[in-house]
């Protein structure tokens, strides 16, 4: 499946972006808050019975993310990324005909499936294969896409409920997404020439890194995964819930939705600032800070006092999750088996995607309110940071190449084919 021959690797970049305005997360997580009070109007079903059936979808995901990188390193991205989206866009036009919440909520969880390709691990695999220098930046650049689809998505989605109902909000969204990120993917996403085999797939042992069960039995592992769990429930989780909390609060649904555009270009800004730190230090001690700010930020929240600031300080947070776990597989485990372990990993975040709304919907509805949940989230962050804080140094550090060696992105370069 070979898309156009670019040798300049920030084009790879440049269409991870782009397909990511519609990944997964900006089309179903961050707009799903905005969904709820109509889904439970229409089935007569509570936010925790929603915030529960998001669960099993994410842990439905999150089961497949290891099988989808096992994919991808034997494969390619591009071969299994296209199929996928194509897939995912069809499961979110059937949730839109749902005639019963069982229904619903079986194709929210085969979102779940089809989903879980189009999320970071495919567009992080392919930049990491290419960039080393500025992998931090680049792979800042490409999820900065997420946080403008989460600022674009809730508007778009609040506007089509408005003027067309949520069941055709459901269709238009999938449409729009196939349209911007098929084409982005064929045209864009790509891997190095180096790894194709003789059949065209990607074999990735001739690139430095552990293999699954050396990196499984390693002690970054075993810090990483609690700790990407936790901050996954925290924020995201919390994230799917800003929109009903302002609403409770007074806020009007259209004016609930526009304050989301916070969370998304806040997003942006962490993912762009925390790209460029983590070349430059450290890359726990930079977690540390943005995720300092989210347990502010929660608190601000469960007072009621200066939401926005909250929502953005979330949104800082939510910069910083995704790409800098692609960003420490690759420092901790390598290439070698990059797709395999990011899946792994990954996975976890997916979890922590589910649990942390189902944690909160039922919060809510057992307690009436989310302050209590939100403060425990606030230890919950702490407990995750000490968890990053003790990784120790770099397995694989950055290795400086060669001016001549680079191409115009800064970055060794090859030809790029699947």
């Amino acid at each position: 499946m070979a898309g156009l021959n670019l040798k300049n690797p920030w084009w790879i970049v440049a269409g991870s972006t782009t397909a990511l305005l519609v990944g997964n997360g900006p089309v179903l997580m961050y707009t799903s808050g905005v969904f709820f009070k109509p889904l439970a109007a229409e089935f007569g079903v509570s936010r925790g019975d929603l915030s529960a059936t998001h669960m099993f979808s994410s842990f439905v995901g999150a089961a497949m993310l290891p099988l989808v990188g096992m994919a991808m390193d034997r494969w390619g991205v591009r071969r299994v990324l296209l199929p996928a989206i194509a897939l995912y866009a069809l499961s979110i036009v059937a949730m839109g005909a749902s005639p019963t919440f069982v229904a619903f909520a079986l194709l929210w969880t085969l979102c779940g499936v089809t989903g879980s390709a189009q999320s970071p691990i495919s567009y992080v695999k392919a930049i990491s294969a290419f960039f080393e220098e500025r992998r931090g930046l680049a792979l800042g650049i490409a999820m900065a896409g997420v946080g403008v689809g989460a600022a674009m998505m809730p508007q778009i989605a609040q506007a089509l409920i408005d003027q067309v109902g949520w069941r055709h909000a459901y269709m238009i969204i999938a449409a729009g997404m196939a349209v911007l990120a098929i084409p982005a993917v064929w045209l864009f996403v790509q891997e190095p020439a180096s790894a194709a085999g003789v059949t065209g797939a990607v074999s990735s042992d001739v690139l430095p890194g552990m293999h699954i069960a050396e990196a499984i039995r390693s002690r970054p592992f075993w810090l990483l995964v609690p700790s990407v769990l936790m901050v996954s429930t925290v924020v995201n989780g919390s994230m799917v819930h800003v929109v009903p909390l302002l609403t409770d609060r007074g806020y009007t649904p259209t004016a609930a939705a526009q304050m989301m555009m916070a969370v998304g270009f806040s997003t942006m800004a962490g993912r762009l600032i925390s790209g460029y730190l983590v070349d430059r230090i450290f890359a726990p001690y930079v977690a540390a800070f943005f995720f300092t700010l989210c347990v502010g930020g929660l608190g601000l929240l469960a007072s009621g006092h200066a939401p926005l600031l909250g929502i953005i300080a979330l949104g800082l947070a939510a910069g910083t999750e995704i790409d800098l776990v692609g960003f420490l597989t690759s420092r901790y485990f390598g290439q070698k088996r990059f797709g395999q372990i990011y899946g792994y990993l990954f996975a976890a975040f997916a979890m922590g995607a589910g649990l942390g709304p189902a944690l909160l919907g039922v919060a809510y509805d057992r307690l009436g309110s989310y302050v209590t949940a939100f403060l425990s989230f606030g230890g919950l962050m702490i407990v995750a940071l000490g968890l990053l804080l003790a990784l120790g140094p770099y397995v694989y550090p950055v290795v400086h190449k060669p001016a001549k060696a680079r191409g115009r992105g800064g970055e060794a370069v090859e030809a790029a084919a699947e």
